[in-house]
């Protein structure tokens, strides 16, 4: 799996399927490394004739880290996010869409269909709408506007993302962490394995344990605050995934991102699926696919 440098950073990706298949470019969301894709979900993809890429966003996984900007105070910025103050935040999720849209310049891809999940999904929106020549369509997964008078992560799930990381080489305090998130903004309808769980949550932090960087994309996130206007500049065909079980994201803010295609003039449909949390669960991931590739053909017409 190589590296490409894009808007000054080294990203780490890997692609799958043939060179010449139409390409999808999968984002993923907060702290979380491009193999949160489930494998079994790119497989469908490239077995209906894509070719899937997928690659760390900056901060995180193999990709560069940017630890010259120091470690934020969660606890200070969260409370001056509630406080409706400006967060200080080293990037946003704008330079995130540059990185993306760097990337694809830099492999040479051409107008790649992009599929987002969750902070994923923001920076695939703000791609399709910033730099719509780079996108054939857009796939938004559990993700949002950040609207501010959307319905907001309860405090549980809320409290679950802003506890501290295990210390620095607790490697099984980093896993056990890890497990609890997942498990709380996760399907209720369908639970993860609990093997499949600790397997996935283990390759992870053995792959690359870096919660600074984490934190930096959390600050990101609050700071780029309600993007509504650049949403409703979206003419790229959406496509919008919600779970309506999704406890960090809830269901609200999938309909509230179509509705803001919408009202620009823009052309986005909605699919909310039953028992979907903030996660991928298993059994939904055919469905999953098919809704990702009917859209993608659709959008080439």
């Amino acid at each position: 799996m190589p590296d490409v440098q894009a808007n000054g950073l080294s990203l780490h990706y890997e692609s799958l399927g043939h060179d010449e298949h139409p390409p999808i470019l999968l984002v993923m969301g907060l702290s979380m490394q491009m193999i949160m894709w489930p494998d079994a979900l790119c497989e469908l993809l490239v077995a209906r004739g894509f070719r899937v890429i997928r690659f760390d966003n900056r901060d995180i996984g193999l990709s560069s880290h940017l630890d010259h900007f120091g470690v934020p105070n969660i606890p200070v910025q969260f409370l001056r996010f509630m406080a409706r103050l400006p967060v200080r935040a080293p990037y946003r999720i704008d330079d995130m869409a540059r990185d993306t849209a760097g990337l694809i310049e830099a492999l040479g891809l051409r107008r790649p269909h992009l599929v987002g999940a969750s902070m994923g999904g923001m920076i695939a929106q703000n791609v399709a709408a910033q730099f719509p020549g780079n996108a054939a369509s857009l796939t938004s997964i559990m993700s949002t506007t950040g609207r501010r008078s959307l319905p907001q992560p309860k405090w549980k799930t809320r409290r679950a993302l802003l506890r501290p990381p295990a210390k620095p080489g607790d490697v099984e305090g980093a896993i056990e962490r890890m497990m609890t998130v997942l498990r709380i903004i996760g399907s209720r309808t369908y639970p993860p394995d609990p093997k499949a769980l600790r397997e996935i949550c283990e390759r992870h932090v053995l792959r690359s344990n870096h919660p600074e960087g984490g934190m930096r994309q959390l600050l990101a996130v609050a700071a780029s605050d309600d993007r509504s206007a650049i949403v409703s500049r979206i003419r790229t065909p959406t496509l919008v995934i919600h779970g309506d079980e999704d406890p960090l994201i809830p269901p609200a803010c999938g309909q509230d991102t179509a509705q803001a295609i919408r009202a620009g003039g823009g052309a986005a449909a909605l699919s909310v699926v039953a028992g979907m949390g903030h996660d991928f669960p298993v059994p939904l991931l055919p469905r999953i696919a098919d809704e990702i590739v009917t859209h993608c053909r659709r959008a080439e017409g």
